[in-house]
Formats: structure tokens, C-alpha cells, sequence
């Protein structure tokens, strides 16, 4: 199992994340610009602590591989306010969005172990969060199963707007709660 290293995007990887966004693995389900004025406009707010989005860069062995974003779900009600009819996320929810940069790193499970580091990270960072709630276009099966992978659940399906307006509006909606620590109480002692 990879060992990750996680730390918080700066100015210094737009380069790297425009490549990325370039790929045409990434750019099918982010649908996203990758010149610099776009990268810098989309990921300079999170950069410079503007707005309440992390961007995070993820690296094995010091070779970075992956960027994931984290947010509370209460920092942007008109995305809670998309998704209340389709799943009514809890109190204290996070979510997260992710991508694997280069293809050669796609299929070897890098995503899964990526993702399932970054939520027990999320656990300490966070220890108000209650639960990990992602909604995934239904159409990426890769992304959806990574989560399942990981330990998250499906626990709803529906229409939501798409990244890429190529896809259906159709989403698989899955969660991870914060797992549940014992306690002297709930040992019996």
C-alpha cells in the first residue's frame, strides 16, 4: 500500500495541474481549461486561503500523483441546495473531488488508496465532520467504484448537474461516516 503525502496546493503547481487538467483522462470528467489565466482564476482563491474550497496536492514517495479538493457542504448552499432532493446531506459533511494526474498512474490503484488516505486525514483535520458525502456522474464507473473501494456507500441516485455537459445528469451519491472510536464506556469498562 502507497504511503501518501498530502499538502495544500500552492501557486507553484499550476503548471503541473494544467498538464494534468490537459490529460484527456482528467479533462473527460473535469471539463476543464487548462491555460494559466484559467488555472490561476480557478485554483488562486484556494491557494491564497480566499475561499473556504482546500486544494491538495498528493504524493507518493515525493512524486506528486494526484490532486484532491475538500469542503465543507455548508460553505456552498447553492450546491446543498442542488443535491437536498436528491440526498438530504447531514449536518457537518465534507466533501471531496480528486483526480490522478498522469495515465500511466490510472488502473493500478493509486485513486483508492489516494482517497482512503485523504478521508482518515480529513477524520484529524476536521474532527467536527461527520461523514464524507460524494456525488459521482453515474457514467464514470471508475470513479464511483474507487469510492466503493475506499469504504464509501451508495445511498442515492439522481439528477445533478454534470462537470462535463456531455454527460447525462444522472449521479450516484456515496458516503463514508467518521468511524467510531471506542471508548472506556463502549468497551464496558
Amino acid at each position: 500500500m502507497a504511503i501518501w503525502d498530502f499538502r495544500r496546493v500552492d501557486t507553484g503547481d499550476f503548471g503541473l495541474l494544467a498538464r494534468w487538467l490537459s490529460r484527456p483522462h482528467v479533462a473527460r470528467w473535469w471539463n476543464h481549461e487548462w491555460t494559466a489565466e484559467a488555472v490561476e482564476r480557478d485554483f488562486g482563491p484556494s491557494a491564497r486561503g480566499e475561499e473556504p474550497n482546500q486544494d491538495w496536492l498528493a504524493s507518493v514517495a515525493g512524486r506528486p500523483v494526484g490532486l484532491l479538493q475538500r469542503c465543507w457542504w455548508s460553505d456552498y448552499p447553492e450546491y446543498l441546495a442542488e443535491m437536498t432532493p436528491v440526498y438530504p446531506v447531514p449536518p457537518r459533511a465534507v466533501s471531496i473531488d480528486y483526480l490522478i494526474g498522469e495515465p500511466g498512474d490510472v488502473g493500478h490503484g493509486l485513486g483508492t488508496s489516494m482517497i482512503a488516505a485523504f478521508v482518515a486525514r480529513t477524520w484529524t483535520d476536521l474532527p467536527g465532520s461527520s461523514c464524507v458525502v460524494v456525488p459521482v456522474v453515474a457514467a464514470n464507473p471508475a470513479s464511483w467504484r474507487a469510492l466503493e473501494k475506499a469504504g464509501f456507500t451508495p445511498v442515492a441516485e439522481g439528477d445533478l448537474e454534470p462537470d462535463n455537459p456531455i454527460d447525462d445528469r444522472r449521479h450516484r451519491v456515496l458516503r463514508l461516516d467518521r468511524p467510531v472510536t471506542a471508548g472506556p464506556a463502549a468497551a464496558g469498562a
